[in-house]
């Protein structure tokens, strides 16, 4: 959640943050009131305590009526002690409720808008000319239905619509990607994990998921458990109410799991093939820093999903996204989206995230700091940061890109060793 004292301290910026998102500004004028209200409470609760402290010295010290007379006084005064105690509490409640609703304060320069206005940093590579090659691209699920790599019709018999079978080729050429994208975390310091995907509502919030109005989190109703979307909800959790020790710099997880979306409000857009499904794997880059590093933290983490992009041989842009569409937790955003031939635009791959302090505020992850002389400090809260290295939509991009005119498919140099050597992936039958 936000910093409420530094909302305190700064509201304009978080007004024109509001105004960035296309969101709420009078929210922060709400926050304030609720501050004050919350203060204004809590010390009339501390000075009713205070006064019944002293209230029961004298008790003890009278006699006879005026002792009467002092316990009929203590018995109001116990009443409106926990009454302002309830009021108390109350107050803070409606703060922490009203604080959790707020999105994090955006970084300077991020766009304003929402889902159409982001920016299109760079493009890199070129897409392929198609037609000066003399055919026709096919779309990623009539090849890989040629490479009996697919089966959706088989998915959605045992399971629904938008469920599918990852066979021969697809099987093999999702782990390729995925080990690929391990490899790429090992070398840059991140510690593998294969993280759960069921996870308590607590751990959910705390990452900045809506879990009473989220219609894409999947919920298993009988033991108050969700399913995740992405790792990252799992490894924010997993140092939830810790005090990390960050003096060796950042600590960097790479989340290996299965992530399920409900897609809700997706229908009759991108239905065909592996685009946009229930079920798929991801490998999820997450990390711990001080509050100085993140920026740098982010760069880095963009840098190393451009990195398998170009080893993948695959034309992309980078974009920043605008405000509006960042979420609750995001102060910045950026996605790399891969060229699809037979749709003519470019599609998400990565998403790298800037959260700042706002999960670890609501997970209560801090660090301890070190004072000048080397002594410990008090403890502040950490920054965390999510991206992309790896996941099942990668195939849609590998296969449309690298077809050939034959309905095979060029595996990339870079793919090759994941693949025993292969160097084409031929059709079957």
């Amino acid at each position: 959640m936000i910093d409420i004292k530094d909302l305190i301290e700064n509201p304009d910026a978080y007004r024109a943050s509001q105004r960035a998102r296309q969101a709420d500004e009078s929210v922060v004028d709400q926050l304030i009131s609720a501050q004050q209200a919350r203060n204004e409470a809590i010390s009339r609760f501390e000075s009713l305590r205070a006064e019944q402290k002293a209230f029961g010295k004298k008790v003890a010290q009278a006699q006879g009526e005026e002792k009467q007379r002092l316990l009929a006084e203590v018995k109001d005064l116990a009443a409106q002690v926990k009454a302002a105690e309830a009021a108390s509490g109350e107050a803070e409640d409606q703060l922490r409720d009203l604080q959790r609703r707020v999105p994090n304060l955006i970084h300077d320069g991020v766009p304003a808008g929402g889902e159409e206005d982001f920016v299109v940093l760079r493009e890199e590579g070129t897409p392929r000319d198609f037609a000066g090659e003399g055919f026709e691209p096919k779309d990623h699920l009539a090849l890989a239905e040629g490479l009996d790599a697919v089966d959706m019709e088989r998915g959605a018999k045992v399971s629904g619509a938008r469920f599918y079978f990852l066979k021969g080729f697809g099987a093999r050429l999702e782990l390729a990607i995925m080990q690929m994208g391990l490899d790429k975390a090992l070398g840059a310091g991140f510690t593998p994990m294969i993280t759960p995907t069921l996870v308590r509502p607590e751990t959910m919030q705390g990452t900045g998921f809506d879990v009473e109005h989220d219609e894409e989190i999947y919920r298993l109703e009988r033991d108050d458990l969700y399913l995740v979307g992405t790792s990252e909800v799992a490894i924010a959790g997993y140092h939830a109410d810790e005090i990390m020790d960050l003096t060796g710099g950042p600590i960097r997880y790479a989340g290996w799991s299965s992530c399920y979306r409900r897609e809700a409000g997706s229908h009759g857009k991108d239905t065909r093939g592996i685009l946009r499904v229930h079920q798929f794997n991801k490998l999820e880059m997450f990390i711990y820093c001080s509050q100085e590093d993140a920026a740098a933290e982010h760069r880095r983490m963009l840098g190393w999903e451009e990195e398998m992009l170009s080893a993948l041989e695959l034309p992309y842009r980078v974009v920043d996204i605008a405000a509006g569409d960042l979420g609750l937790s995001a102060a910045r955003k950026f996605d790399c989206e891969a060229w699809v031939p037979t749709q003519g635009t470019y599609r998400e791959l990565t998403s790298t995230s800037d959260c700042t302090t706002f999960q670890a505020r609501r997970l209560n992850i801090r660090e301890r700091t070190v004072t000048p002389d080397g002594s410990k400090g008090p403890t502040r809260p950490v920054a965390t940061l999510n991206g992309t290295l790896a996941t099942t939509r990668w195939l849609v991009a590998i296969l449309e890109n690298h077809q050939q005119a034959d309905g095979s498919v060029r595996v990339p140099e870079a793919l090759r060793p994941y693949l025993g050597g292969l160097e084409v992936l031929e059709p079957v039958g």
